[in-house]
């Protein structure tokens, strides 16, 4: 059923920030996974045998942080990973690279400040922001994204090293900040009981049963059903390519080609997590 559902949403290239009208700049071209990294590698957080959430990263006092993250207050603090949380909950857009991504013309996926919050909030006020069916993301710096399905109450499910499990939000935070994005993916969504349902029906896969290379692609596949967020999921064809904008300082956009969806969130997870956020803005 939800493998047929057709795109609600369509995006030109002409709609979001390009260098170059056809929406791929042919000096910055790069094709294949191997681009930043080999193929090899896995995710350190969806993949390693775990049953740990503990966030083992130092502490600091409610001093403020440098690099203008803010300034301690009477009730901010500073989460696990350095991150300025203000009074209401909130944080600062954190330094992210920004992204859009394209399959036959039209826009699947968008990250970019200009049409996007990117803002962050603390797990409990981002725990009182969520509806059922809501996917959620927890950021820190230098590691990819952590994605998951809030299903109600104080729980979400989510793949986490290798397992699909239920869990409380405060406990897969870990310290975290996150946010909603359940529009970062531009396909039809199912609707909010469906998502949650697909979500708790696959709780305790493992291992080998688990069909899914990451907690992000899993969360997706529970909101829009589409088969191509699972691994290997995809059915080739020689026509169809995925192009990722890498959008870097001074409005300089690089383009990377992918021949699956798969391989396009697998790549630029890893350029979230690779520390090379100042190398592409140099």
């Amino acid at each position: 059923m939800g493998n047929q559902l057709d795109r609600i949403t369509h995006l030109n290239y002409s709609e979001l920030p390009t260098g170059d009208p056809s929406g791929v700049e042919k000096d910055e071209l790069r094709v294949g996974v191997a681009y930043f990294f080999s193929d090899d590698e896995e995710e350190p957080d969806d993949r390693s045998p775990s049953d740990s959430f503990r966030d083992d990263s130092p502490r600091h006092g409610g001093g403020g942080v440098g690099g203008g993250c803010g300034s301690g207050g009477g009730g901010g603090g500073v989460d696990g990973d350095g991150i300025g949380i203000g009074e209401d909950g909130g944080a600062p857009p954190l330094d992210e690279l920004e992204y859009s991504a394209f399959c036959c013309h039209e826009c699947i996926f968008s990250k970019l400040r200009a049409s996007e919050d990117l803002r962050v909030h603390s797990p409990a006020a981002l725990l009182s922001m969520c509806k059922p069916g809501d996917v959620l993301e927890l950021v820190a710096r230098a590691q990819p994204p952590h994605w998951a399905v809030f299903a109600g109450g104080d729980r979400v499910v989510h793949l986490h090293k290798g397992e699909i499990r239920a869990d409380s939000l405060l406990d897969v935070s870990g310290g975290r900040p996150g946010r909603i994005v359940n529009e970062r993916y531009r396909y039809r969504p199912l609707p909010a009981e469906l998502v949650v349902r697909n979500a708790a029906g696959h709780v305790g896969l493992r291992g080998g049963e688990v069909c899914w290379g990451d907690s992000e692609s899993f969360a997706a596949w529970c909101r829009f059903g589409k088969r191509e967020f699972k691994a290997g999921g995809e059915a080739h064809s020689a026509e169809q390519r995925y192009f990722l904008k890498v959008h870097a300082a001074h409005s300089t956009v690089r383009t990377l080609v992918f021949r699956s969806l798969e391989d396009m969130i697998r790549e630029r997870r890893r350029v979230d997590a690779s520390g090379l956020l100042h190398e592409l803005r140099r």
